[in-house]
């Protein structure tokens, strides 16, 4: 271990399904494209959730966290896009090189698994260390930001001003921009469409945001907690259906005279995703960013399909090319179109676990804990 490190304190899981528990570790410095941040805030996401119960083969213990926001401390030797006192927002990691990089879609790196849920660099090595001397894996999304520092690479951070309120830019770099990049991005959804999100957590509610902000003039939210489809309505949903009470299909055929333009899987439920398919009308399109344990298959009428023209595609990060995207939500934030911070709640790090327990129950949208001051 190198002596040039850092104490951080950090949430750690150490077992499949268990608890965030608050340990001081060791960091050691930034390697030649490496960047230390300092952590001021960083949201809690559902694929935390899904990392910490072994939904994706992430190996444990391990620092979760891949939303976070912070100031830069120090740099490696190569590194020239920020400079010690920045302020950044992280975002996921990519290789740079595979094919989809070279396209402008780096959202779908072909080195995406070991990047971001490998639970360590490339070459196998970690930075992080428990009080014993044992390694802990880190660099989840290229981060691991549920700590005080985080050890990012030169390629996942985003630049933004100093006078931003940097505790709430956090969520910008995986779930908002994710809702947000499926409408704009992916499925580039156009002025006097009709969009359905299924789901209107976090991820869901920036979809419908974004909706709003491109144009759609028939939004649809669909969930089964009401406090979120009130949230939908407040940001820009035209329709609000309650799952549990009303099947979503007829009711969203209802509503468009035969089905959405454009939808949008974002509860990670399987039959929500049979129901975003079904509820397309001829030529729409459905995608797909609902976080699912590996594995899960979804059943779909093939002949409709063909016949109708429907499409489905998976989604991943917003398809966003994060040093231009973030900004660009920030500045929509900016002219009160894209009101993101609606959907915070802040949390201090002690309460990481009572943020997971709300964010699962629906309590809470997007949680986003706390590190240090701005």
């Amino acid at each position: 271990m190198s002596k040039n490190t850092t104490q951080i304190k950090a949430a750690v899981v150490r077992e499949k399904g268990g608890t965030f528990n608050i340990e001081t570790l060791t960091l050691e410095a930034p390697r030649r494209d490496e960047v230390l941040v300092k952590v001021v805030a960083t949201g809690l996401c559902h694929t935390d959730m899904v990392a910490r119960d072994k939904g994706y083969p992430v190996p444990q213990p391990i620092v979760l966290g891949h939303e976070g926001a912070g100031i830069v401390e120090s740099v490696g030797a190569d590194v020239v896009k920020v400079a010690p006192g920045d302020s950044v927002v992280l975002t996921f990691l990519t290789c740079g090189r595979c094919k989809p990089c070279r396209l402008g879609r780096m959202a779908h790196c072909e080195k995406t698994f070991p990047l971001c849920f490998g639970g360590t660099r490339l070459d196998g090595s970690t930075a992080t260390f428990d009080d014993h001397g044992e390694k802990v894996h880190d660099h989840f999304f290229g981060q691991s930001s549920f700590a005080t520092y985080a050890l990012a690479n030169e390629r996942n951070v985003v630049k933004v001003s100093r006078d931003l309120p940097l505790e709430l830019l956090g969520p910008l770099g995986c779930g908002i921009q994710t809702g947000a990049g499926a409408v704009m991005n992916a499925l580039n959804v156009r002025p006097g469409t009709s969009f359905a999100s299924f789901g209107v957590g976090a991820v869901g509610c920036s979809a419908i945001m974004a909706a709003r902000a491109v144009g759609a003039t028939t939004i649809v939210a669909i969930d089964i907690v009401p406090s979120r489809l009130e949230m939908a309505k407040e940001l820009g949903a035209t329709h609000a259906i309650n799952s549990k009470q009303t099947n979503p299909v007829e009711a969203i055929r209802d509503i468009t005279g035969g089905g959405v333009d454009y939808s949008l899987e974002a509860s990670g439920d399987p039959k929500a995703l049979h129901q975003a398919i079904e509820a397309l009308g001829s030529l729409g399109t459905c995608g797909i960013v609902g976080a699912e344990p590996l594995g899960t298959e979804v059943s779909f009428d093939v002949n409709t399909l063909m016949i109708q023209g429907k499409g489905i595609r998976g989604i991943l990060e917003g398809e966003s090319v994060p040093d231009i995207f973030i900004p660009q939500l920030i500045e929509l934030n900016a002219q009160g179109r894209f009101p993101f911070e609606k959907l915070t709640k802040f949390y201090s790090l002690d309460q990481i676990n009572q943020a997971a327990q709300d964010s699962e129950k629906g309590d809470t949208i997007k949680p986003i804990i706390r590190l240090s001051p701005a």
